[in-house]
C-alpha cells in the first residue's frame, strides 16, 4: 500500500510539473509577443526613409560667438578639454586652458600649438567646446577660420553627441564640418563617423575640396543638418552629402543633440603620418566667427 501511494503521489507530482512547464511556455510566448513591437537602444520603429521637406534656416543666428573681445574665450559659451592621453589618434599635444593656446584679440579666436614641455608632452595647445552651452539638434553651422601652416598640424572644426545616448564612440556619431593636415596642405576635408560609417573600419563617408589658400585667407565652412541629411559647404559649394538611410542608430545616430569643438591637434595618427616639422611652431589657427542658425520647422 505505501509502494502504491508514492508511485501515484509521484505520478501527480510529475504531471503538475508538466502543467507547471506549459503554463510559463505560454507566459513567455505572450511576453515575448507583446514586447516585440517595442525598438532596443538605438533602433528606430519606423525604419522609413524620412521625406525631405526642403528644410531652411533663420536668418539670424540664435546662438554664435563674434569674438568681440580681449582675452580668454568667452566662458558662457565655450569649455575646454584638458589633458595629454592621445585623444584615441595618438597625438603629441597637452591641451591647456591657457591663454596662450586659446586667445581672443582683434575680433578673432586664436588657438595655438606651441612647442614646449606640458605634462608628459612636447606641444601644448586648446580644444574649445561648447557642450552644455551650445547644444544643438539640426540647423546651420557655419565657422570661418584661416588655418595653420606646416607638416604635423591637425586643426579641425567638428561635433560630437553631448549626451553619447546610443554609446561611446562611434556608436553616437561624429560630425567633423572641417578637418586639415599640414602635410596635405589643399586638401580640406569633411566628414562623418558612425557605428556602420566609421574609419577603423575603413567604411567612413568624407567629401573634401581643394583650396590652395586655406592657410594663407579666411574661408566659410558650413554645416546644414536636418532629419534627412547632413550637408557640408565650403565658401557655399556643397562638397559633402550624408543621407540618413532610415535604418538604425547604426547608420544615423543625428537625431540627438551635438556640441562644437574647435581644436588644433599635433601629430597623431592621421596628423602625424609625415612626421612632424618642428621649426613651424607656434602654429595657429584663427577663427573669425562662429554661427548657428535654427532650422526651422515644416
Amino acid at each position: 500500500m505505501a509502494t502504491c501511494m508514492l508511485a501515484i503521489d509521484e505520478n501527480n507530482l510529475f504531471i503538475q510539473i508538466q502543467k507547471m512547464r506549459i503554463y510559463a511556455l505560454i507566459i513567455l510566448t505572450f511576453l515575448t509577443s507583446s514586447c516585440s513591437t517595442s525598438s532596443p537602444r538605438g533602433t528606430s520603429a519606423d525604419t522609413q526613409v524620412p521625406i525631405d521637406k526642403n528644410w531652411t534656416f533663420e536668418n539670424s543666428p540664435h546662438w554664435s560667438d563674434e569674438f568681440n573681445y580681449l582675452g580668454k574665450p568667452d566662458s558662457s559659451k565655450w569649455g575646454y578639454d584638458l589633458g595629454g592621453d592621445g585623444w584615441g589618434n595618438n597625438e603629441l599635444q597637452h591641451y591647456t586652458n591657457d591663454i596662450k593656446n586659446a586667445k581672443v584679440e582683434n575680433g578673432q579666436l586664436h588657438i595655438t600649438a606651441i612647442k614646449e614641455k606640458t605634462g608628459e608632452r612636447d606641444y601644448s595647445s586648446a580644444r574649445l567646446i561648447s557642450k552644455n552651452k551650445g547644444d544643438f539638434l539640426y540647423g546651420r553651422i557655419e565657422v570661418r577660420a584661416k588655418l595653420p601652416v606646416g607638416r604635423g598640424t591637425w586643426p579641425a572644426i567638428w561635433m560630437l553627441s553631448t549626451d553619447w545616448e546610443y554609446g561611446g564612440w562611434p556608436e553616437s556619431g561624429e560630425i567633423d564640418i572641417m578637418e586639415h593636415v599640414g602635410y596635405d596642405p589643399n586638401n580640406v576635408l569633411s566628414s562623418i563617423h558612425t557605428k556602420a560609417y566609421n574609419h577603423g573600419i575603413g567604411t567612413q563617408k568624407s567629401g573634401g575640396k581643394n583650396i590652395p589658400t586655406a592657410m594663407t585667407d579666411f574661408h566659410d565652412y558650413r554645416l546644414d543638418w536636418t532629419p534627412k541629411a547632413i550637408r557640408c559647404y565650403f565658401d557655399n559649394e556643397l562638397i559633402f552629402t550624408f543621407i540618413n538611410e532610415g535604418k538604425t542608430f547604426a547608420e544615423w545616430p543625428f537625431d540627438k543633440r551635438f556640441h562644437l569643438l574647435l581644436n588644433l591637434a599635433v601629430g597623431g595618427n592621421w596628423g602625424g603620418a609625415k612626421g612632424v616639422d618642428e621649426t613651424i611652431f607656434p602654429a595657429t589657427m584663427v577663427v573669425d566667427h562662429v554661427r548657428v542658425y535654427k532650422m526651422i520647422e515644416q
